[in-house]
Parts: structure tokens; C-alpha cells; sequence
């Protein structure tokens, strides 16, 4: 049995990036080879992009959980690792998708219309890369980092030419059944419809699509009945029509009084996007009077009392049955007029183009302020400092050198100067503390020791060989001394004779 969801919750992982490769080209006769370890290939995006075929987000509620491929590592002789696949999610037309704290991040209208839903991460470089005049050849590379993560939340808003608005038990849904192919489910008690209907009407050369929403009750606006959860199927029309039930056996409900406290509700309702905005308020919209159920003759003698006090409004006013199939052509053709002139004077929407925004220029690449938890402590943040420890191997005395070197050309021992670190304070880093040493100089002044190790950070205790040779030769001497003192001879004497 099919399921009409229109709103799920997900969680989208994009692959993480491959490792680079820390190599030196071995061949017979070139000692000399010189670095070639390949770069890590880049993770797999996770896109959500904008399918015709997919109508309802029913995947989404059985699989929330999406991942990309990850990217695969580099290796020796310049081989860099191939890239991750990335992961391709139709959704329908008027998908909304927001973060987890319910912020608006894309409104995906249009066929092919795409959102990076999470962006795979980047690859590390390998040692060929990283190799310059100072570090010819490196011995470490640099880490992939890892792909992103996200909880988002999708909610789909019905793209449809005409909404139907009305009480429950209206005769919406026989409307959509008469007017296309649509089948909704129809019940002689209130509230039969709970999930949005979409049918396609055809009216001469024009074609629209007309949309049947759960019945709407006073105070909807606010969360009551099923109006608040499906009014935002509304929000894309661009004619509403009001349905009304001539033939209701309440005593406390007319035909104006109910179009008067559905107009309320339409009025209290605000589109969530700037995009629905566009069409204008709910309360703005054009509309159209349809009067229902007129075959029986107690409806028919309602609808002509009320039919001049609503055309007063300006609005056109149709009587039909859905049931006897009456006056149905007329409002066929006068659904269709109203929504030309709508496309006539509104573009139809197309895939939008992802938009770059260039980062300013004088825009800070990081931020340091004093540590809470740690007295005299500092923290880091920013972009670049904290992709910079992801990639950093800290088991590598070189890596770590290195990325010594990077944090002092972007300023960061400049600025903990400036705010009076003192040495040996603590610097923390996306969760990494360091004991900061003020004297640190860049990598180009720093002599080059053996691969994977860095001079500034040896703490060798092993005693040297020249260190060795001093030290024998002052035993010696001591040796000497005492045997002399224990024979009784004197230098002085040695040198008479």
C-alpha cells in the first residue's frame, strides 16, 4: 500500500577523503629518486537533486541514512588514490530542506535542481606535493579529511497550480476525482483525506494541476486539526479556490461563514520562504467561489441567497455538483483562464544555479581567545587551523614540525604575542592542546634532519661520539694519575731521567 510523506528526517555522511602517500623513488643507479607519494582521492558529495518521477519523500522514511563512498588512498610512483563516488538522492518537485535547528538551507524547485547536501572530504596530499626548497624530501604526508556530516530535515511542498480550500467533508476530493484521473480516498465522514491529493486537469489546450488538502477548522494557523502540518501545500498556488458545502446540516455553519473563518486562517498563516513570498501572502491570492453539492434542492435554494454576497467580494462564484457532473466545464475553463494569466505573468521556474560566494578579502582565516578550563590557556579557531590538525600526523615528528610551520606563516604565534601568552601555555586546536613555545621558527630556517623527524622537536639524550671520545680521554688521563701516585713516581722525576 503506497504512503504519502511529505516530511522525514535523514542523516547524510559524505565519504572521507583517501590518505596521501609518503614515498621515495627507488631504481637501480638513482640513489637520488627523490619523493612520489600520490595524493588520497576526495570522498563522495551526498546531492539531493530534483526528479519529476519521485512524488512523494516515502524513501527517505524506510532508508534515512545516507553515505558516501570514501576516497582511496595515494601511492608510490605519483599514483594518486581515485575518488569517492558520490551519492545521488532524487527528490520531488518542492522539496524544502533544513538543518537540524530548522534553518532554511534550499528550496529545490525545478526539474534537475541540485543541493550538496554534505560535502566529501578533501584527499591529503602526498610527500611529492609537499616537497620544497627547505624539505626536498619529505618524509610524512598528509591525512584525507573526513567527510561531512549532517542531520537535516525535508519537508515537501506540493507544486501545484490550484489549491482546493475547504471544510472537511466539503467534497474536495470528489472534485479532484470528476476534474482528473485522480482517485483519492472519499467517505461520508470528516477528515476522510489525510494526505495531499495532486490530479491533473485538462481543459482544452491547457493543462494544470489541481491539489486537494485535508479539510481546514477554525484556528488551523495555530496548530489545530491537520491544517497547520498541511497548509504549507498551499503556499505554491497560485489560485485558491474555496470549496464550500451547500448542503451541510449544521446548524452552526453557512457558506459565508465558512469562507470567513477560512480566510481567517489563510491570512494568519506566513510562507516560511522568501520564494513563496513571491506569489504573495495566502490572503492575497486570486480566488474563486465554488459552491457545492447545488443538485440537492435545500443546497440549491442556499447557494442563490449566498452567491450575490460573495460576488460583492470580487471573487467569481461557480455552483456545481461533483457528483451529478454538473457545472463542471464551466469551472474547468475558469480554473484555466485564471491560471494562464498567472504563467503569463511569472516566469516558469527552472534549476537554479549554485551561487559562489568569494570569501572578502580582509575576513580574519582565524579567531584566538582565552581558554575557560585552563588558566592562562588560549583557543583557536578557524577553517584552515583546524583542517590543518586533521591532516597532521602527530606520530610523525616532521608532520608536526610542519604544521608548526603553517600555523606561524597564517599569524597564530603572532597573535598569542600580542594577547601576552607566556611559553609553555596551553594552545588548544579542534580538541588538541599543545604546550606553545614562542621561538618556534619557520621551516625555511630550520636545518633539515632525517626523514620523518624535525630538530626542533628532538629531546635526544644518547651521548654523541665526539662526546664519547672526550670523555676517554679524560679517564685515560685519571688512570694514568692514580697508577703514578701508586708507585710512588713523580712527573718530575720521570722528567730528570
Amino acid at each position: 500500500m503506497s504512503r504519502f510523506v511529505d516530511r522525514v528526517k535523514i542523516d547524510v555522511v559524505a565519504g572521507n577523503g583517501g590518505h596521501g602517500c609518503s614515498s621515495v623513488h627507488r631504481e637501480k643507479f638513482k640513489p637520488l629518486g627523490g619523493p612520489d607519494g600520490g595524493n588520497g582521492g576526495n570522498g563522495g558529495d551526498v546531492r539531493l537533486v530534483v526528479d519529476p518521477q519521485v512524488h512523494t519523500l516515502l524513501d527517505f522514511h524506510f532508508r534515512p541514512h545516507a553515505r558516501g563512498t570514501n576516497g582511496r588512498p595515494g601511492h608510490g610512483d605519483n599514483r594518486s588514490g581515485a575518488n569517492g563516488d558520490e551519492l545521488v538522492l532524487p527528490v520531488p518537485d518542492g522539496t524544502v530542506v533544513l538543518d537540524d535547528k530548522g534553518n532554511i538551507l534550499a528550496d529545490m524547485v525545478g526539474e534537475g535542481t541540485e543541493f550538496i547536501a554534505a560535502q566529501g572530504g578533501r584527499g591529503g596530499l602526498g610527500n611529492a606535493a609537499l616537497a620544497s626548497k627547505a624539505r626536498k624530501a619529505p618524509g610524512f604526508a598528509l591525512l584525507g579529511e573526513p567527510g561531512e556530516e549532517r542531520e537535516l530535515i525535508l519537508e515537501l511542498k506540493s507544486v501545484a497550480d490550484v489549491g482546493l480550500v475547504g471544510f472537511p467533508s466539503a467534497g474536495k476530493s470528489s472534485l479532484v476525482s470528476v476534474l482528473s484521473a485522480a482517485k483519492p480516498k472519499i467517505a461520508d465522514y470528516p477528515f476522510t483525506t489525510l494526505t495531499p491529493n495532486l490530479g491533473v486537469v485538462t481543459a482544452g489546450a491547457d493543462v494544470f494541476t489541481v491539489a486537494d488538502v485535508p479539510g481546514l477548522i477554525p484556528g488551523a494557523s495555530e496548530g489545530r486539526g491537520l491544517g497547520l502540518e498541511f497548509l504549507r501545500h498551499l503556499e505554491r498556488c497560485a489560485v485558491l479556490a474555496h470549496v464550500v458545502d451547500c448542503a451541510t446540516l449544521d446548524p452552526g455553519r453557512d457558506p459565508l461563514s465558512d469562507i470567513d473563518a477560512l480566510e481567517a486562517e489563510l491570512a494568519a498563516y506566513r510562507p516560511a520562504l522568501d520564494a513563496d513570498h513571491s506569489l504573495g501572502d495566502l490572503a492575497s491570492r486570486p480566488r474563486i467561489v465554488v459552491l457545492n453539492k447545488v443538485d440537492i434542492p435545500e443546497a440549491a435554494e442556499l447557494a442563490d441567497l449566498v452567491e450575490a454576497d460573495i460576488a460583492e467580494r470580487g471573487w467569481p462564484v461557480y455552483r456545481i455538483s461533483a457528483v451529478a457532473h454538473q457545472g463542471l466545464s464551466e469551472l474547468t475553463f475558469a480554473l484555466a483562464e485564471m491560471v494562464s494569466d498567472y504563467r503569463a505573468k511569472n516566469a516558469k521556474p527552472v534549476a537554479r544555479r549554485a551561487i559562489i560566494r568569494p570569501k572578502a578579502v580582509d575576513q580574519g582565516e582565524f579567531t584566538l581567545e582565552a581558554d575557560p578550563s585552563i588558566e592562562g590557556g588560549f583557543i583557536v579557531r578557524g577553517a584552515r587551523p583546524e583542517r590543518w590538525i586533521i591532516q597532521t600526523q602527530f606520530e610523525n615528528d616532521e608532520a608536526v614540525g610542519y604544521l608548526a610551520d603553517r600555523l606561524n606563516r597564517l599569524g597564530v604565534e603572532d597573535a598569542l604575542v600580542k594577547r601576552g601568552a607566556k611559553p609553555g601555555a596551553a594552545v588548544t586546536i579542534a580538541g588538541m592542546t599543545f604546550d606553545w613555545e614562542p621561538t618556534t621558527p619557520t621551516g625555511d630556517a630550520v636545518p633539515i634532519t632525517g626523514r620523518g623527524t624535525d630538530i626542533r622537536l628532538e629531546r635526544n639524550d644518547r651521548v654523541g661520539a665526539a662526546e664519547r671520545k672526550v670523555a676517554r680521554k679524560a679517564r685515560r688521563a685519571h688512570s694514568d694519575a692514580d697508577s703514578e701516585q701508586a708507585l710512588g713516581w713523580d712527573s718530575d722525576d720521570l722528567d730528570d731521567e
